[in-house]
Parts: C-alpha cells; structure tokens; sequence
C-alpha cells in the first residue's frame, strides 16, 4: 500500500472511524477554515538571525548532525518499521547484535514507535476517504483532517528521538545493498548505448486521479495520483498541488525536493512553495521514488536512492523522468499557462535531467523554464567524490562487490544532461553555493558556463548546500529573477 505498510492496512481501517470521531470534535469549531502556511522557522531565517544560521558554519555543522545522527536514528527507525514491536527483529534489521542492558528502554521505544505509527495509519486512512473518497464532506472537515494527519505525520518521523540511546552501538548509516555488475548490466546495459526507452513518455498516459481541495494560506491546495509508469518503482505517484488565487490558466511549475527531504510529513521545512504560488504560479510537488508515501517496508525516506547501488539512483531518476512527464501532461491539460520545472538538491537534478529528456517529449509538453537550487553537473561528483560520499560510508564494501569509480561512472552517466536544455538559456536560473560539497559546486558552474547563462540568471552565494536555500527567506533576488522570467512567458 502506498502510505503504510500491508501488515498495517486492517488496523489502519479499523482506527479510521475513531479518528473521525475525534476529527469531527474540532472541525465545528473552524469556520471558514484554512490550513496555516509558514512557520516559525521560515520567519527567524528571515528576519535578523537568518544572518547568523545562513553561514558556511551551520553546513559543517549539519553535515555532522547528519552522520553522526539523523541517518543513524533514521536507519533505526526504518528497523523499528520492520520489526513491528519484536525486539530480535528489530535487532536483525540493523543489523546490531542483541544487548541484554538494552532491554528495557528498547522495549518502551518501541511502544512509543508502535503508538505513532498505529496514530499515523489511522489518520491516513480517513484522509484518503476525505479527500479521495466518493463521499464529499464539509471544507472545514477536510482542513481539521489535513491538519491532523500533518501533525501525526511529524510525530511518527520524530519518533527517530525515542532510539537516540543506541547512539553509541555501531550504527550503519544507511542499509547497504550492492547489486552485482551482471544484474545491473542485465537491466541497465542497453541503456549504455540508447537511454531513450529508459525515460520515453508513457504512452498511453496513466489516469491521473485529482483530490479534493482545501483553502490555503495563498489559494486552493490538493493532491493528485497516479500509478508510476515505471516498472522499477511500480507504486503509486503522489504529488501536492497549489492553486493560486483567483488566476485563471496559471503557469505550472513542477517543484523536485531533495534527498530524504519528505514536504508534506514534515513541519517547518524551507520552502519557496509559498512566494512562488503568491505570485500566482500553481506548484506541483511531487514525492520523489522512495520518499514519503512511497518509502519501502524497512526503509526511511531516500533511503533507497542512496543505499542501493548503484540502481537505486538508476530507478529513482529514469523513474522520475517519465513520472514528470506525466504530470507536466497533466498541467498542460488544466491550464493554458506556461509549464515551468525546478528543484532543489535532488529535484534540481531531476530538473535538469528533465530540461534534456523534453527534447522528445511532445511540443505541448516540452518546459519553458527552470529554476536549479544547489545542483551540480555529473552524478558522479555527487556520489563519488562528494559529502554524500562520507555521509554514507562503507565505500569499501561498495568498491569490493565490483564498483570501482571506472565500473559505475558510465551508468552514472546515464542520469546526466546530456543535450542542451530544452528551453532557452535566457530562461534558467541557478542558485548555488561556492562551498557546497553535496552537489559540489564547481560541477554545477561548469554546467551553467557550458549551458551559456546570462549573468543576471546565475546566483552563487559563499554558502554550502544547507545554507544556500535558507539565504533565500533573505535575499529574494533568485526568486522574484525566475518570477519575472514567468511573467515574461504570458
């Protein structure tokens, strides 16, 4: 099931109508409601402490928090996911050899883990029926459960904190597994000399299934799905969409997130989502393979794309190219108005993937311009000589199993721009950072000198890849850059 786990769908139902009950509560109380948009963390960043946490120092910093915890504590929290409460299960999926002193707090970590998750399921399960079910209900419903299910969201992925204990064990970073050359070779070899059918247009176009909407802080919000075109990832697609207000034909843009980076699951994520739509450009989120409602049993969000190697990368892109398809179909068939595409991070490289792809995508479907946050040129700076590379260790498992640097760059390269974008040059905006070591810097301007960008659309700040979009609740230069370029497409 695409939001939580088959083993969870009977107890999810059965929460269902407790959850409603409890929905409905609240729901009478909010007339004329609406779902809150910003938060506190956008508004410190903008305002004078944004001058101090936007700095080079705070990327070190989060690079360590990232090592160090986060992806520890996430790769706990994945075998917690799988061992649903059993103890010698949850050790297994580390994998950790079993410690009697650990016992007792596992226990209760687990409890509280089981807790969220059951919350989780069952607020899941009464969105769907809100906003996907054949049975309308009042606005103000809809909002109560958006909210709830948001909130729970974020308790369950914070439920991370609850193993913060085993910290001091050797805990892996991400679940490793290495796909040998000759399978790899058997699904991705001919692509070597023809990517095209790897990332052709569907044809026909999956049936794409619109939510109902809620009022937001700027317009209409909603969520539309789709079962993916790709036979790799063979899940369901979901993806957020804002309307803006009281614009007829809006320009849509398709707006990527970055690895391990779950929008709609977490509060207080830096978002440029809100600025776009206010200037009246509807924005499709969509989830990334393996992130948020398409996380694997066993997995946290991202995941995959960086601990399956090399195809997990290979999937998540090629997958994603005919996904994006499909929705920059969709935004064609709602609105008259310019299709745009963009991203940061991981959706910045999805962008610019694209920007190559559209070239044989039909003329109605092909993008008008692109907005690049923190990206780079080659997949193989990125995972092979960059932070990402640290951050996942066990390079020399990777390397024994047969993927030496020669071995994995030409697959690598599959998932680089090959051709010039599809849109004009005069239509791109980069934002980077001169100190960014995630999508290393001097692969991202040597693509945008190669790609001929005029002065005025390149950005770069003395920044690295964490900092670079918290600049940007600052300095809206890039920003209102790229909007202006919209504006001239109408």
């Amino acid at each position: 099931m695409a939001t939580h786990d088959k083993a969870d769908a009977a107890a999810a139902h059965d929460l269902a109508g407790q959850v409603a009950g409890q929905v409905t509560e609240v729901a009478p109380s909010m007339p004329g409601a609406r779902l809150m948009a910003g938060s506190r963390n956008h508004s410190l960043l903008a305002g004078p402490a944004g001058l101090l946490l936007a700095r080079p120092w705070l990327d070190r910093a989060a690079l360590l928090g990232l090592k160090h915890v986060y992806f520890p504590l996430s790769r706990l929290w994945a075998a917690a996911r799988a061992a649903h409460g059993d103890r010698d299960a949850f050790f297994a999926a580390i994998p950790l050899p079993r410690r009697l002193e650990h016992s007792e707090r596992l226990a209760s970590a687990l409890g509280k883990f089981e807790e969220a998750r059951a919350a989780v399921n069952g607020i899941e399960a009464e969105w769907e029926r809100v906003f996907f079910g054949h049975e309308d209900q009042p606005e103000s419903y809809r909002v109560a459960v958006e909210t709830a299910r948001l909130n729970r969201r974020h308790a369950y992925n914070a439920t991370r904190r609850h193993f913060a204990f085993l910290l001091t064990q050797n805990i892996p970073r991400v679940k490793l597994d290495v796909d040998t050359p000759e399978a790899v070779r058997g699904v991705y070899g001919p692509a070597l000399a023809d990517r095209r059918p790897y990332v052709a247009v569907p044809d026909p176009m999956p049936v794409v299934e619109a939510s109902r909407t809620v009022l937001g802080a700027n317009g209409r919000e909603s969520w539309v799905r789709f079962a993916s075109p790709s036979p790799r990832l063979a899940d369901t697609v979901y993806a957020r969409v804002y309307e803006p207000d009281g614009v007829t034909n809006p320009p849509t843009l398709i707006l990527g997130h970055g690895v391990c980076v779950e929008f709609d699951h977490w509060h207080g994520l830096i978002d440029e989502t809100q600025a776009l739509v206010a200037a009246g450009i509807r924005v499709i989120r969509p989830e990334a393979p393996w992130h948020g409602r398409r996380v694997s049993p066993g997995h946290f969000g991202g995941e995959r794309i960086i601990g399956q190697v090399p195809t997990g990368a290979l999937d998540a892109f090629l997958g994603a190219m005919r996904e994006w398809a499909v929705l920059a179909d969709y935004a064609k068939r709602t609105s008259s108005g310019p299709l745009l595409i963009g991203g940061t991070s991981l959706g910045a490289l999805f962008a610019q993937l694209a920007a190559d792809c559209a070239h044989d995508w039909p003329d109605a479907i092909k993008p008008q311009a692109m907005l690049l946050i923190t990206h780079t040129g080659h997949m193989s700076d990125a995972m092979l000589g960059g932070a990402l590379t640290d951050l996942v260790g066990q390079a020399s498992q990777i390397e024994a199993a047969g993927w030496t640097p020669a071995a994995v760059t030409p697959y690598l390269r599959l998932i680089d721009p090959e051709r010039p974008p599809v849109m004009a040059a005069s239509r791109i905006v980069s934002v980077q950072g001169s100190r960014d070591a995630v999508t290393p810097f001097p692969g991202g301007d040597a693509l945008v000198k190669r790609w001929a960008l005029p002065a005025a659309n390149m950005f770069v700040s003395d920044r690295g890849h964490f900092t670079v979009p918290m600049g940007l609740k600052r300095n809206r230069a890039p920003v209102e850059r790229f909007i202006e370029i919209v504006r001239s497409l109408r």
